[in-house]
């Protein structure tokens, strides 16, 4: 089956995500936030980069939104004649240069028309052509027959799909997750529970059987939350006890509120040092960022920081890979720093990655360095290094 996708703010790390989950040949741009998956089946449930996604319905090869409405129409008018019951639906459409007004006119006009054949429709108003992820999840469209959202996208060589959601990322449960943990500390960094997903998802083993994650740098325990969520033992280690006990209780939090088995492990540890206790099938984390900066730093100040998170991560980097077995998949986040012109400055190692003993992985729909992840506030970036120990 074929499945557009709805891709986050950075649209290159979602599509990185789905091309590692489900393979270079299943995966391709539709248009600049959006990319066609095929697969078997699709959830979106642990996916950070995708917003929203639906199975596809229909195609047009060109039109325009008077095309696509008519077409919309004339299919639920018949699919849904002599429903019982009360149907939630709602419109959102990417791509197209039409006003909202015509938009919100082709629910309504559908609605009419089931109306005079005695089917009752609720339809979602529109603010925007597209439906927020919020408004969907909120409204739980895509979770019932009855919960419909139809996802219209152009493409920019004008080919438009047609596809029913079959859900939107779970804003509420996520921010449980990230507010809701009994502790958490600003200073070490707040890692977004999406991007941990990121994170995991581009370290995510080929192999069969029990999945075993290590986490070097856990601090506060987000990736070892979002992986044990996803079915993973967990270990992590961290230099600070007090990060220690802080990923101790939060696992224990997510073990209790989730009602769910968590396997982990939680050890004290210098990640340049440290002996892992094997097995370990895939390493996900956030290593060392540096201080946070609320503008970019001096020329003297940067060389100092970089060097500094350039030797820390190259050591964590030399210590941990006669630990590995070969084909080991690493997803590791460093820093990159922005300047006032967008610029980025990355940290050396990354053209040592070979000597070092690890192979960059390589996709089909984007580059490496598009794996940066950023707000437009941040001068600190995340650069994700997706690799395979040698």
């Amino acid at each position: 089956m074929q499945y557009i996708a709805i891709l986050g703010r950075q649209p290159a790390l979602g599509v990185a995500e789905l091309e590692n989950l489900y393979g270079a040949a299943s995966v391709s741009w539709f248009s600049s936030h959006t990319a066609i998956v095929t697969a078997d089946s699709f959830s979106i449930q642990y996916l950070g980069g995708t917003q929203k996604a639906g199975v596809v319905i229909d195609q047009l090869p060109h039109g325009d939104w008077h095309r696509v409405s008519m077409k919309i129409v004339q299919l639920y008018t018949k699919k849904w004649a002599g429903y019982e019951g009360k149907i939630t639906f709602g419109i959102s459409a990417y791509g197209f240069d039409t006003p909202v007004r015509d938009i919100q006119k082709t629910g309504i006009v559908l609605k009419q028309k089931l109306k005079a054949s005695g089917v009752s429709l609720r339809l979602i108003p529109n603010t925007d052509p597209a439906l927020g992820s919020a408004t969907s999840h909120h409204n739980k469209l895509g979770l019932a027959d009855n919960k419909v959202e139809l996802i219209v996208v152009r493409a920019p060589s004008g080919r438009i799909i047609i596809a029913e959601s079959t859900g939107a990322q779970n804003i509420t449960a996520l921010a449980r997750r990230d507010q809701g943990r009994p502790k958490r500390d600003a200073f070490v960094g707040m890692l977004p529970p999406k991007l941990a997903q990121i994170i995991i998802n581009l370290a995510a083993p080929t192999t069969q059987g029990e999945r075993i994650l290590l986490d070097p740098f856990c601090g506060t325990g987000v990736i070892l939350q979002e992986a044990a969520l996803m079915g993973y033992t967990v270990y992590g280690t961290d230099l600070s006890d007090k990060m220690i006990d802080y990923s101790r209780a939060n696992l224990a939090w997510l073990a209790d509120s989730h009602h769910i088995p968590v396997r982990a492990r939680i050890d004290q540890g210098d990640a340049m040092d440290t002996t892992w206790q094997p097995p370990v099938n895939t390493v996900a984390c956030e290593g060392y960022l540096g201080q946070p900066f609320s503008a970019p730093p001096s020329p003297s100040k940067l060389v100092e920081v970089r060097g500094n998170c350039n030797h820390i991560m190259t050591k964590f980097l030399q210590n941990i890979a006669p630990q590995l077995a070969p084909g080991t998949p690493l997803c590791v986040a460093v820093p990159a720093w922005r300047d006032a012109n967008g610029y980025f400055t990355h940290l050396p190692l990354i053209a040592q990655l070979e000597k070092l003993g690890y192979q960059q992985k390589s996709f089909k729909n984007v580059q490496p360095s598009d794996l940066l992840y950023y707000r437009e506030d941040q001068i600190v970036a995340r650069e994700l290094l997706v690799l395979v120990k040698a």
